[in-house]
């Protein structure tokens, strides 16, 4: 009983063997080979960097124009109290375009003194 169903079996068989191994054939030569351009660590700090640069970027054009705003809004309003607003929100966008820079200075000088610290000797 078993011959007979392998009988039936083995022309079709060798079919699909030769056509599974054709096709594992096929998609191994034509699998594009990756390799990496650098380790993990060197890709996030490109982009971390990359990020910073946009976002300081972004913050330096929208603290520009705020500021002009805010000078225009109080070089032409008549009340006092608006005036004092404007320049009180002159001061504030100063101080946050300052911390955003200032971020990215102190990142800067701290990174050098933690080189080397992640490994154990």
């Amino acid at each position: 009983m078993i011959r007979k169903k392998l009988a039936l079996l083995c022309p079709k068989l060798s079919r699909y063997y030769m056509f599974i191994m054709m096709f594992t054939l096929v998609f191994c030569i034509c699998s594009p080979n990756v390799y990496a351009a650098a380790d993990i660590w060197t890709k996030a700090h490109e982009l971390i960097v990359s990020i910073y640069n946009s976002i300081v970027g972004i913050s330096t054009v929208l603290a520009a124009l705020m500021s002009a705003i805010s000078v225009l809004g109080a070089k032409m309003s008549n009340n006092q109290h608006k005036v004092d607003q404007a320049w009180d929100w002159l001061r504030r966008i100063w101080i946050a375009w300052a911390i955003i820079n200032g971020i990215g200075a102190f990142i800067s000088w701290v990174t050098p003194l933690f080189d080397g610290l992640h490994t154990l000797t």
